[in-house]
């Protein structure tokens, strides 16, 4: 696995925010795991950086564990969206074309319309659903935990 230096992070032309030498010294090195498991840089930083490192296709397979993860929240999951989780997994590893996967895109949207509608017209669940909104903190910084870890096994 390659390994990066304090210079190549830099090279990528972070805003201040991401600016590595908040984090580490100089003499810092080390792999996108390395970066992952550096807890001493917060995890939007090191996100940033891994997000320019990786290939297409491990933020493919990435992005399609997140979604496959959000999936298991939704109490009856559109078919849609889950048929469009294996043509995206699929595209990824070179066994769908662009096509299929625009083709899963554009019904999943459907599906995220017709939820969304759904939700609005049920006036109490979209309540619940705002009000479990205001809780997100705790669960935001699980959820990045499980990302940080599942793109680390995903490395291995």
């Amino acid at each position: 696995m390659k390994v990066y230096t304090v210079a190549d992070i830099q090279a990528l032309e972070p805003c201040s925010n991401h600016d590595p030498l908040i984090y580490v010294d100089i003499t810092w090195s080390g792999t996108v795991i390395d970066i992952l498991k550096c807890t001493q840089v917060n995890s939007v930083s090191r996100f940033w950086v891994v997000y320019r490192l990786l290939d297409d296709k491990t933020l493919r397979l990435f992005a399609v564990a997140c979604a496959r993860r959000a999936l298991t929240s939704v109490v009856n999951p559109d078919i849609r969206s889950i048929e469009a989780c294996n043509i995206a997994e699929k595209y990824a590893n070179g066994e769908a074309t662009k096509k299929e996967l625009m083709a899963a895109t554009h019904t999943t949207y459907a599906a995220y319309v017709a939820y969304a509608a759904y939700a609005a017209a049920n006036r109490a669940a979209y309540v619940a659903y705002a009000a479990a909104g205001a809780t997100t903190a705790a669960a935001a910084y699980a959820e990045r935990q499980w990302q940080v870890e599942c793109l680390i096994n995903m490395l291995k």
